[in-house]
C-alpha cells in the first residue's frame, strides 16, 4: 500500500483543486492587451445587479470575416460579463423574433448593408444588424456595436469597436440602473444661441440627463444656485459675466462642480461677412479670461487657419444671370483633430467647427492635469486681432500655414485655485459660507469655439451637430460633446473604459497573395517531412539497437 501512496496523494490533491476551481473559478488573462478582462468599474457594476439582466445579440446571418471577428469578441466580452453579474444570453430565436416583430425599427435603428466582391467577381451583398439589446426589469438600452468613424479604414473600424465593446455595455447598464436622473446646466442671458440652435445639444445630453436652461444673475442671487447640477455648459456667449455670476460659478467649481466652456476669444459677425464679403475681427471680452488664467488655461483673442478645413460654395462664374457655385476651401471653417491620448476623443473622427481661438495651458507645475483634445492639423496658422475675415481668403498660400497640431480644446482635472481667494464676495450674492479658496478634486473642458457644440437649421428644422449640409458629411461633434460631459459627470471611472486598446494584427494582403502558393505548398509539405524525418531516426535507433541484441 504504501507504493502506492505518492500516487493517491497526487490523485486526492488533483480531485481537491478541482472542487476549489469549481467552487471558485479563477481567470488568467494572458493577452499582452489584457483584451479578455474587465475593469474593476465594470465588475462593482455587473455586481450590483440584483435582477437578471438579458442580453440579445442582433448580430448574425452570413458574416463576413470581419463581422465574425466582432461578434466572437461580442460573445467574448458578454461571457466575462456574465461570470461578475447576472447575465443572460438569449438564443438566436429571440433575436429573429425581434426582428420579425419591427422592433428595431421602431428604436431608429437601421441595418447596415455590406457589398463584397467574392473570389469569382461576383458582388454579394449582406444585411446586418450591429447591435445588442439589454434588457432589464421590463427596460430596454441599445448597444451599438459597430463605431463608423470617418477616415478610418474597415479593419481600424472593427478593432477601434472591439475596443470600445466594454464601454458600450457598461454604458447602456449604466442607464439601465439609474434611478435618478442627473442633471446638467446651460447658462444662459449673454447672448447665447438660441434652442434651435443648441436642439441637437440638448438631444445627445437628453440621453443621460435632464437637461436644464437658465440665467443665474437674478437678484438676490443664491450661491448655491448651481448645487444641484453636474455639471454646467457654457455655450457660446457674446456678452461679458458680471462679477456676481463668476463668484457663483466659481465656487461651484470649489464645491466640486464641473464646467464645460465653449467659448470664444474673438467677436465677429457672419451676417456682415455673408452680406459684404468681410468683417473685422475683435477681441471678445467675456470677463473670463483671468478666472480662467487662474485655473490654468487661457484662450487667445485670435483665430486659427487651417489648410484642412470645410469647403464652402463659391459662385466662379462671371455672368452674375448664370452663378456657377464651386466648393472652395474655407480655412476659416477647420476639421479638428482629436487625441487618442484621452477617453474623451480616443478613436474619434475629426471634429467641424467654424472661427476658432488657439488655446494656451498656463500655470505651469500647478498640479493641474492637461489633456488637448482637439487640435488643428501639420499646416495651420495663427491670425492676431484687430484684424479682418475676408471671403475673398479662398485661395490660401500652404507656405502661410507653417503651425502644426494648435490645442484648440483642453481637459483640465485637479484641484483648482478660486479666482475669488482674496477677493470680497460680490454684492447682491447671498451665501453663508466662507469663501473657498481651493477645489477638491474636479473636471473641466475649455473649447476655443461654441461651433463645435452648435448645430445649423435648414427649412426650420434642426441638423445634426457637425453636420455640413454642402458635403453631406457627419462629423464627430455629437460624440465629442457627449463624452465631454460624460468625462465631466462620471464618477465611476467608466469614460476610463475607453482607453482600453486591442493591438491590431494585420496581414498583409498583397505579400499573401504573391506569395499564396509557395505558403500553401510548406504548410502541406513541411508537415509530412518532418513527420517522415522522425520516423526514419526513430527506425534507425531501433534498428541499431536490436542489431546489436
Amino acid at each position: 500500500m504504501r507504493k502506492y501512496a505518492p500516487y493517491i496523494l497526487i490523485v486526492g490533491l488533483l480531485l481537491c483543486l478541482y472542487v476549489t476551481l469549481e467552487l471558485r473559478p479563477v481567470r488568467w488573462d494572458l493577452t499582452d492587451d489584457k483584451r479578455y478582462s474587465l475593469s474593476e468599474a465594470s465588475k462593482t457594476m455587473l455586481a450590483s445587479l440584483d435582477h437578471t439582466a438579458e442580453v440579445t445579440l442582433m448580430l448574425g446571418g452570413d458574416l463576413n470575416a470581419g463581422f465574425r471577428r466582432l461578434k466572437k469578441a461580442t460573445e467574448e466580452t458578454i461571457d466575462e460579463m456574465s461570470v461578475y453579474g447576472d447575465i443572460r444570453v438569449n438564443d438566436g430565436k429571440s433575436a429573429t423574433a425581434l426582428l420579425n416583430n419591427g422592433l428595431m425599427d421602431s428604436l431608429g435603428l437601421r441595418p447596415i448593408v455590406i457589398h463584397e466582391r467574392e473570389q469569382n467577381g461576383k458582388t454579394a451583398q449582406t444585411t446586418v444588424y450591429p447591435y445588442a439589446l439589454i434588457t432589464y426589469q421590463g427596460r430596454r438600452a441599445v448597444v451599438t456595436l459597430l463605431k463608423n468613424t470617418r477616415g478610418l479604414s474597415g479593419e481600424e473600424n472593427l478593432n477601434a469597436s472591439i475596443e470600445q465593446l466594454e464601454f458600450a455595455f457598461m454604458e447602456a447598464l449604466h442607464l439601465l440602473l439609474q434611478t435618478e436622473t442627473p442633471r446638467v446646466a446651460i447658462i444662459e442671458g449673454h447672448g447665447e444661441p438660441d434652442e434651435a440652435h443648441t436642439y441637437d445639444l440638448m438631444s445627445a445630453l437628453s440621453r443621460y440627463y435632464q437637461v436644464d436652461r437658465g440665467q443665474i444673475d437674478e437678484r438676490p442671487i443664491n450661491s448655491h444656485i448651481l448645487d444641484g447640477y453636474q455639471a454646467v455648459i457654457i455655450a457660446d456667449p457674446q456678452t461679458a459675466f458680471s462679477d456676481a455670476e463668476r463668484f457663483i460659478i466659481d465656487q461651484y467649481i470649489m464645491r466640486g462642480g464641473t464646467v464645460l466652456w465653449a467659448i470664444n476669444g474673438v467677436q465677429l459677425s457672419e451676417a456682415v461677412l455673408q452680406s459684404d464679403g468681410f468683417t473685422p475681427v475683435l477681441p471678445l471680452d467675456l470677463g473670463l479670461t483671468e478666472m480662467l488664467f487662474r485655473y490654468g488655461i487661457r484662450v487667445n483673442p485670435a483665430l486659427v487657419q487651417d489648410i484642412q478645413c470645410l469647403p464652402i460654395p463659391v459662385n466662379v462664374s462671371a455672368d452674375p444671370q448664370q452663378p456657377n457655385l464651386q466648393p472652395m476651401p474655407w480655412t476659416y471653417a477647420p476639421l479638428l483633430l482629436t487625441s487618442q491620448g484621452s477617453p474623451i476623443t480616443r478613436n474619434m473622427g475629426q471634429v467641424m467647427s467654424t472661427f476658432v481661438s488657439p488655446i494656451d495651458a498656463v500655470g505651469g507645475e500647478d498640479g493641474i492635469d492637461k489633456r488637448i483634445l482637439l487640435a488643428t492639423s501639420t499646416a495651420s496658422r495663427v491670425t492676431a486681432t484687430p484684424g479682418e475675415v475676408d471671403l475673398n481668403d479662398i485661395n490660401p498660400e500652404p507656405a502661410d500655414f507653417k503651425y502644426q497640431y494648435v490645442p484648440v480644446a483642453v481637459s483640465l482635472e485637479g484641484s483648482f485655485q478660486s479666482f475669488y481667494a482674496h477677493r470680497m464676495v460680490p454684492e447682491g450674492v447671498e451665501t453663508d459660507e466662507p469663501v473657498r479658496k481651493t477645489s477638491v478634486k474636479t473636471r473641466q473642458v475649455v473649447i476655443g469655439s461654441g461651433s463645435v457644440l452648435l448645430n445649423e437649421t435648414q427649412k426650420g428644422q434642426a441638423l445634426p451637430m457637425g453636420y455640413d449640409r454642402y458635403s453631406g458629411v457627419q462629423f464627430s461633434n455629437r460624440d465629442f460633446i457627449a463624452n465631454a460631459v460624460l468625462w465631466l459627470t462620471d464618477s465611476e471611472g467608466l469614460i476610463s473604459l475607453r482607453e482600453k486598446t486591442v493591438a491590431l494584427r494585420l496581414l498583409n494582403d498583397r505579400r499573401a497573395h504573391d506569395k499564396r502558393a509557395q505558403v500553401q505548398t510548406v504548410s502541406v509539405v513541411l508537415p509530412i517531412a518532418i513527420l517522415a524525418l522522425i520516423g526514419g531516426i526513430v527506425f534507425v535507433i531501433r534498428k541499431r539497437k536490436y542489431e546489436r541484441i
